[in-house]
């Protein structure tokens, strides 16, 4: 009976797949839908966190009242707070009238508020009022009004961690999580890519009166190996490219690769360790770090060949072949032109040959980290301006691709003085 209903809602609202976690997911969102409960939707940006909340509120008692889908990540902060509770007339410089909040307006009915990791703190306050006394105040009022509104959030960042951090109130953290739903993401999802890859193929030849494209069988088992980090969102995306731009209807591997992005499609395999520690990191912040990684252990290798040369352990001709490589800005260790050169110019500070350059190479160490922070910020910046091209400059997408919201590409568009 239970397999039944979770099929007939995925039927009723459009989701593809037989993943036990998507399954389970859709469980826990029936069984908590006929209650009033506070629901947190989690799981990676694309991945279809707004379908549970639409299954929440029609399978619910308020299925008859309103349901507005809020995305607090692309609400300027100085407009939010009217916004979600309204504003009286001459509240603020641009109030010509009164006007309703989304609160207000959907007394009886249901709100999803989508990035709630985005709210602002003050927003954050007004919120936690809501949730527990069912309050709220009108920008520019003193009147407290009533409403009865069910609250559904979701995020795709760690919420715990931005509370450490001070970003998110932990009382309206615990207050949202009553009942948590996590959403997985695409990769988890296993054979579902494939179904969904022919349910968009048989969608968008429809649409654009085409034969619908099919997968051959390695193209199938690449494209199961790729991590679409923009989720259902990216493979609907990628499955309309080729389904316009591609005159043959049979896919193949060389096909599939000229559309997919070649510097996200295949991560190097990370030890389980190193899978724990990196749980928390965004797709973006982990190729960041792998690249790190890369470099110190470059510049670890130069250290070991500049520590031979001074030991005699060979002789100087392979820097003289790399001399680029040695002398680059971020290794600023001196190279000697002849390792008996430097031992005698440093005789004077050492009774014998060995010479102990322990202080020097921390010194090194701490001149990399500086030229790594500066490179991670020219990366972002680089990143920024290629998803703006690839998006005619329009913000929105633009930050979809990034993985970021609306107001935060805003702030970094600012801070690194993009010209649009």
């Amino acid at each position: 009976m239970q397999e039944t209903e979770i099929n007939s809602v995925k039927l009723r609202f459009g989701i593809i797949g037989n993943s036990p976690a998507l399954s389970h997911a859709i469980q826990v969102a029936i069984q908590v839908a006929p209650t009033d409960m506070t629901v947190l939707i989690t799981g990676e940006s694309g991945s279809g966190k707004e379908s549970f909340s639409k299954i929440i509120h029609h399978l619910s008692t308020r299925k008859h009242g309103k349901f507005i889908a809020i995305n607090c990540g692309a609400i300027p902060e100085g407009t939010i707070d009217s916004e979600l509770f309204g504003h009286e007339r001459g509240s603020f410089t641009g109030a010509h009238e009164a006007r309703k909040g989304y609160f207000e307006v959907t007394d009886g009915g249901t709100i999803f508020l989508d990035e709630i990791g985005e709210m602002p703190l003050a927003t954050q306050a007004r919120l936690l009022r809501v949730l527990e006394n069912g309050e709220f105040i009108k920008v520019g009022s003193s009147k407290v009004q009533k409403t009865n509104v069910r609250v559904v959030a979701a995020t795709n960042v760690n919420l715990l961690e931005s509370v450490q951090k001070g970003l998110f109130r932990q009382d309206l953290y615990y207050r949202l999580n009553t009942v948590p739903i996590y959403v997985p993401s695409l990769r988890e999802r296993g054979s579902d890519i494939e179904l969904l890859f022919r349910k968009f193929a048989t969608d968008f030849a429809e649409k654009y009166k085409v034969k619908p494209i099919k997968l051959t069988e390695e193209a199938k088992i690449n494209i199961a190996k790729f991590r679409f980090p923009g989720n259902i969102r990216q493979l609907k995306n990628l499955v309309e490219q080729i389904s316009v731009l591609e005159m043959t209807r049979e896919i193949n591997t060389e096909i599939l690769r000229k559309y997919m992005p070649a510097e996200t499609s295949y991560l190097p395999a990370l030890y389980a360790g190193q899978q724990e520690a990196d749980k928390g990191l965004s797709e973006r912040d982990l190729l960041y770090k792998i690249l790190f990684d890369m470099r110190k252990d470059m510049n670890d290798l130069k250290k070991v060949v500049h520590d031979a040369v001074k030991n005699n352990k060979f002789d100087t001709s392979v820097m003289d072949r790399h001399e680029a490589f040695f002398n680059d800005e971020e290794f600023h260790e001196p190279y000697p032109r002849d390792a008996k050169t430097f031992m005698i110019d440093h005789k004077e500070d050492h009774d014998n040959e060995a010479y102990d350059d322990v202080e020097e190479i921390q010194d090194v160490s701490h001149e990399v980290d500086a030229d790594e922070s500066l490179s991670l910020e020219k990366k972002e910046k680089e990143m920024i301006l290629k998803a703006l091209r690839k998006n005619n400059n329009k913000r929105k997408y633009a930050a979809q691709d990034l993985g970021i919201s609306e107001r935060t590409l805003y702030r970094k568009i600012k801070q690194y003085e993009i010209e649009e």
